[in-house]
């Protein structure tokens, strides 16, 4: 196999141009880019409300929350993409500070249902005046078609992101067992 192809950093041939990965390579870098201002803002946004970026993210997934579904620490993990059991040490934390509730299951006392406090509605009022005008000129080169397909390619990137850190994991324990064997 010839250096340049033992190089490559993919190989589905939809990711190649005419045999090279450096289209793919700098998609990556303007994703990591885009990816690097989203959790400054991400970050700018939660410290303006006294909060850790993972605790702001699971506030503003409750505060989205319908008041005709239940809303537990299931569907905000799965929401999130997150593990049941980071957002049940998460939502504790925001239920002493007061932000969040938590209320018993009515049918499944295993589980709860969480909601935002009015002490947590008032922060997210507080906070949207900040996130309009920051998410606006992140997102200001997209038109509604663009946003649509954008919105679609990232669920689908999202999904299959778990399978693919498995693999990393399943390929690297492989290749240090070899290097011990």
């Amino acid at each position: 196999m010839p250096i340049e192809e033992r190089r490559l950093t993919v190989s589905k041939p939809d990711l190649l141009d005419e045999g090279s990965d450096l289209r793919f390579r700098d998609l990556l870098y303007d994703f990591f880019a885009f990816g690097s201002g989203l959790e400054e803002a991400r970050a700018r946004f939660a410290g303006s409300i006294g909060l850790t970026p993972p605790q702001y993210l699971i506030l503003i997934a409750v505060g989205r929350g319908t008041p005709d579904s239940e809303l537990g620490v299931a569907q905000v993990a799965e929401r999130l993409h997150l593990s049941g059991a980071f957002v049940t040490i998460e939502v504790s934390k925001l239920v002493k500070i007061g932000l969040v509730e938590k209320r018993p299951h009515p049918s499944d006392r295993r589980r709860v249902n969480l909601s935002v406090t009015s002490i947590g509605f008032e922060k997210l009022e507080r906070l949207a005046s900040l996130q309009r005008p920051v998410n606006d000129a992140l997102f200001a080169s997209l038109d509604r078609e663009t946003f649509e397909r954008l919105s679609g390619i990232m669920r689908r990137l999202a999904q299959g992101a778990g399978q693919a850190i498995h693999l990393a994991d399943h390929i690297i324990a492989n290749e240090t067992a070899k290097l011990r064997d």
